[in-house]
């Protein structure tokens, strides 16, 4: 199987001309570091004002990376997406919450996915953020080790009572639910509520799946271990394999409170990383015959090892379609993988982000600096994109 990512005429089937023309400009705009930090800078000075800025955000870094402010507004998105058979991962990006009351609402949100996804063949995996459904200061404290304040300990009862809930609904409707990974200091205590979710859902199936950021340090004996665990304890073991979105703040953080950073020294380690942790999933996966009992999405915008993966797939014997093993990008990038992958039958879904701007602001930057550090990505994007203006152009002219 030879997967061309280079196909434009498949990977932007579904974007008309000013979709591309928008796309194209947000793009070129998110090549200058100074003009995203200036952007940034303005959006956040606007919005804390309450300046009219919302409909110029939803115009442009909204509608390309986001569904809609609800799920209802997302649908439409939806159903583009699984018209070329990519699936969505409906995403309520608000994190950082405070209050028991937006804790429920993000459940109550998480909730309604689930049941979308009950019946809409294009939504098989649902996702939340810890810090959507939890204090982050309970998050830091259980992280350290530190012994929890008798409130603490009832709010971390309330925590895995969101969990649960959310997770049963996800057994019940047949679908699988990620928990995200977020900042080390409080990715301790995410590690060990998924693994505590993980070993009450996955007994038959994988249903909870945890999050393993490959641009951190150590990220194999991270992988081998759960993996252990797992094995040692019979249930099934989820994970999506992601690089990481907080490189900024996490170096940023290390170098002010004087501890190594955490991070990766260079894009080469991160992808080498990467790459291994990928190679011990797939080997997990076992092949028909003798599968294992793993599960795995395979998040990430590198083409080779996409293709890695995918040739690992079919050489073991596996129909792509059948493959316990997803690949995932974000939405409004990469589509030039996403489009080929699912034409050639495997299980591609998108990372739909959806949420009130104003609240999806944090996840919004995030993409945006992120476009401006990974060396290549947004070049890449543009390039494709004027690819396909330019084949379009050739075609009309004939």
């Amino acid at each position: 199987m030879k997967l061309d990512f280079s196909d434009t005429a498949l990977a932007f089937q579904h974007a008309s001309p000013a979709d591309l023309r928008r796309a194209r400009l947000l793009f070129g705009v998110l090549a200058s570091p100074t003009l995203v930090s200036v952007g940034k800078s303005l959006s956040l000075w606007a919005l804390k004002w309450r300046l009219p800025v919302k409909g110029l955000i939803r115009a442009t870094v909204f509608r390309q990376f986001c569904g809609g402010e609800t799920v209802a507004e997302s649908r439409p998105a939806i159903q583009r997406l699984w018209n070329a058979k990519v699936g969505s991962i409906l995403d309520y990006s608000v994190e950082g919450q405070t209050t028991d009351a937006a804790f429920d609402q993000t459940v109550e949100v998480a909730l309604q996915t689930l049941a979308l996804a009950a019946h809409e063949p294009g939504l098989s995996l649902g996702v939340f953020k810890m810090t959507g459904i939890a204090p982050h200061e309970l998050l830091e404290r259980l992280s350290s080790g530190r012994e929890l304040a008798p409130h603490e300990a009832e709010q971390l009862q309330k925590v895995r009572a969101r969990i649960r809930r959310m997770a049963h609904f996800a057994a019940k409707s047949g679908r699988s639910l990620m928990i995200d990974a977020e900042e080390t200091w409080i990715q301790g205590a995410i590690d060990q509520l998924a693994r505590e979710a993980m070993m009450e859902f996955n007994t038959d199936r994988v249903v909870v799946m945890t999050t393993i950021q490959c641009y951190r340090v150590g990220r194999q004996d991270q992988l081998r271990a759960d993996l252990d665990h797992a094995a040692e304890h019979g249930y099934c073991y989820g994970v999506k394999l992601v690089r990481g979105a907080y490189m900024e703040k996490e170096r940023e953080r290390a170098a002010s409170m004087g501890y190594p950073s955490p991070i990766q020294p260079d894009k080469a380690h991160t992808d080498a990383e990467y790459d291994a942790c990928l190679r011990l999933m797939l080997e997990a996966v076992g092949t028909p015959e003798q599968p294992g009992r793993v599960g795995i999405v395979v998040g990430t915008h590198n083409e080779e090892s996409t293709r890695q993966a995918a040739e690992w797939l079919v050489a073991r014997g596996w129909n792509p379609h059948e493959a316990p093993v997803w690949f995932a990008q974000l939405y409004g990038m990469s589509d030039f993988i996403s489009f080929v992958l699912a034409h050639h039958g495997f299980r591609v879904a998108k990372y739909l982000p959806f949420g009130p701007i104003a609240n999806v602001m944090p996840y919004l930057l995030r993409r945006a600096e992120e476009n401006t550090s990974v060396a290549g990505q947004t070049g890449r994007e543009l390039m494709m994109l004027r690819k396909e203006t330019a084949r379009r152009g050739s075609a009309t002219r004939k």
